[in-house]
Parts: C-alpha cells; sequence; structure tokens
C-alpha cells in the first residue's frame, strides 16, 4: 500500500477545517437574515398598529366629545418661511387632530423645484397630520426664463411634490380621498377630503388672486377648467354629507369667496340682471351657497385672506353659512358636538 505524506495528509486537514468554517458562516448569516426579517416585519407592523390606534383614538375623541383643528395662514408674506417654522413647532404641543397650511411660498420667492422641496421637508417632518392647500403665490405668478407665464407647469410640479399619495404630509399621517381618484379630474389632487367625527372636511383650489382668472385676450383654460372641476368637487362633497348625515362641511381655501357678502332676495334678482363683471368667485360662491341652503347642517368656509388693519379672526354667521379669514398667522378651532355653534375659536393659551 503506497504511503500517504504527513504534509499531504494536514493540507487536507486544513481545506477540511476552512470549508466546515466557511459553511458555519454562511449558515449563521442565513440565520441572520431569517431572524432579521421577522425583526423588521414586526417593527412595520407596531408602526401600522400605532397608527391605527391613533387614528381609532381621534374618531372616539370626535364621537365622544370635542376636538381642535389648526390653521396656519399665508406665512410668506415677506418671503420668510421662519413663522412657518415657529407655527408647525408651536402645534406639536397641541392636541389638535390636523392642521391645514395654506401656501408654500411668497410671491416674492423663486418658483424652483429646490425651494419647493424644501417646503415640502419641512413641512413632512411635522409631527401633526399636515394638510397642504395651495395659494396663488404658489403658483400663479410664476415665470420662466423667457419671463413667460408657467403657472399651470409649476402648479402641475407642485401637485407631484405635495400631493402624490391619498394622506397627508407629517410623521403621523391621516387618510385622504383626492379628486385625482377620480379618472376624469386625475390632476386635481390638491383637492381632498377626510372626515373626524360628524364633519366632513375638504380642501378647494381657489387662489386669491380673484381665482386666477385673466382679463387677457382668449380662453382662461386653466381657470375654466378648475372651474369644471371644483363644480364636481363641491357636489360631490355635498352628496357625501347629506349621504352620511353629517352635522357640518367645512371648506378651506385660499381665497375669500365673500359668501356672506353675496345678496339675497330682490337684490339678489337684481344683481343678475347686471354684468358680472371679473368677479373670479362668482360661479363659485352661487353653488357653495345653493348647497348649503339645501344643507341641513352646518357650512362653514375657512380661507387664508389677508385681514384689514387691526381686524382679527372671528367666525361669522349668516343662516347656517359660516366664514373665517385666518389672516397670516396660526389659529385653532374647538369643535364642540355638543356646542350651539358647533365651532369656535380657541382661546390663545398664555
Amino acid at each position: 500500500m503506497p504511503r500517504v505524506r504527513s504534509g499531504a495528509i494536514l493540507q487536507s486537514r486544513r481545506r477540511t477545517l476552512l470549508g466546515a468554517v466557511l459553511l458555519g458562516s454562511a449558515l449563521l448569516a442565513a440565520c441572520g437574515i431569517a431572524a432579521g426579517a421577522p425583526a423588521k416585519r414586526n417593527a412595520r407592523e407596531a408602526a401600522k398598529e400605532k397608527e391605527v390606534r391613533e387614528k381609532e383614538a381621534r374618531e372616539k375623541e370626535a364621537r365622544d366629545g370635542g376636538y381642535r383643528f389648526a390653521v396656519i395662514g399665508h406665512s410668506f408674506v415677506d418671503g420668510d418661511e421662519a413663522r412657518l417654522k415657529q407655527s408647525i413647532a408651536a402645534s406639536d404641543d397641541k392636541p389638535t387632530a390636523f392642521v391645514v397650511v395654506a401656501g408654500i411660498k411668497g410671491a416674492g420667492e423663486a418658483c424652483s423645484d429646490k425651494l419647493y422641496q424644501r417646503r415640502r421637508n419641512l413641512i413632512e417632518e411635522a409631527p401633526k397630520p399636515m394638510v397642504v392647500l395651495p395659494a396663488g403665490s404658489d403658483w400663479t405668478e410664476c415665470r420662466n426664463t423667457a419671463g413667460r407665464t408657467n403657472a399651470i407647469e409649476r402648479l402641475n410640479r407642485v401637485r407631484e411634490l405635495f400631493f402624490p399619495e391619498a394622506s397627508t404630509l407629517g410623521t403621523h399621517k391621516l387618510a385622504l380621498t383626492r379628486q385625482s381618484m377620480s379618472p376624469r379630474f386625475r390632476s386635481y389632487a390638491e383637492n381632498a377630503h377626510w372626515s373626524v367625527g360628524k364633519v366632513l372636511y375638504a380642501t378647494v383650489n381657489l387662489p386669491a388672486n380673484n381665482n386666477h382668472y385673466l382679463t387677457d385676450a382668449g380662453r382662461n383654460s386653466e381657470y375654466e377648467d378648475r372651474l369644471v372641476a371644483n363644480r364636481f368637487w363641491l357636489n360631490r362633497l355635498f352628496a357625501i354629507a347629506r349621504r352620511d348625515k353629517l352635522e357640518a362641511v367645512v371648506l378651506f381655501s385660499e381665497g375669500d369667496l365673500k359668501a356672506l357678502s353675496q345678496p339675497t332676495g330682490l337684490r339678489a334678482l337684481l344683481r343678475r340682471a347686471v354684468p358680472p363683471g371679473h368677479d373670479g368667485f362668482a360661479e363659485t360662491r352661487r353653488l357653495v351657497l345653493s348647497l348649503a341652503q339645501k344643507f341641513p347642517g352646518k357650512v362653514l368656509m375657512v380661507d387664508a385672506n389677508r385681514l384689514e388693519k387691526g381686524a382679527h379672526p372671528a367666525i361669522e354667521w349668516r343662516d347656517n353659512v359660516g366664514h373665517l379669514s385666518t389672516g397670516p398667522g396660526e389659529l385653532e378651532v374647538d369643535v364642540d358636538p355638543a356646542g350651539k355653534t358647533l365651532f369656535a375659536l380657541a382661546v390663545p393659551e398664555k
């Protein structure tokens, strides 16, 4: 029988040992992956369960008693985001169900993707559910390098960045139903609605600069198309409110429809006999008032219009229609199902 050299035996044993070590390492890695996958799934499931619990708690609070929401008015009068940061920080310590942010930039600021993205990141990092409401300064006055308007292109970019999903921004999400879910109006993602308790809330794209009605010759394509979309949207909202027997509808917009200034009775008939001029809100105002008249609950319109000098935010009512202009600051509204008016401005904390 041939003899095997001891060196060859030693080399063979080393290869066997190395193979065993590599096999053991592979098994340990596989076990780690197998153990890590459930851990990641558990973390995701825990986060999802927490979100569901928080949503159920908000709904229970709305059913059992009152709650509060906040509105951050247009904060970019001077092109400075410090006020927005301050308002977001202030909302963190308050028991608000959600926060509506009116506008993301000032008219004098750049209409750049970089600025849009920075503001989006700022709002996304907020702790509360944040509902973004576009303002006219976000897109209507934007121009390209040739000095020509690119308002529609910039509006579409705002839609892509701020309204890509059926939920709010912020670390705590709130489910939304967007008008873009309807194939006919898939561009209008900024129009969204959600419910808390027996109140339906909704955003409507109505820019403060006369609803972006242009007096130039030719077709007002953006205005006219959005008018059709908003008409469908408002009819849909009130149909939902009547079907679900809700107590109120709250509409958020940047522009003030001036619904409480709309004449009634003979004055209304006389006004219709006169050419309406270029009131970009006229048709939408008439529609809201008509829908409100047929709705048994309350209708509160909240806008981010500037207040007159020395004026303070206040909710005014005429019949079942209420109006509130926020101005540039941050305010909160208490919702009390047992209260006489249902809605009341929250008393600022000292």
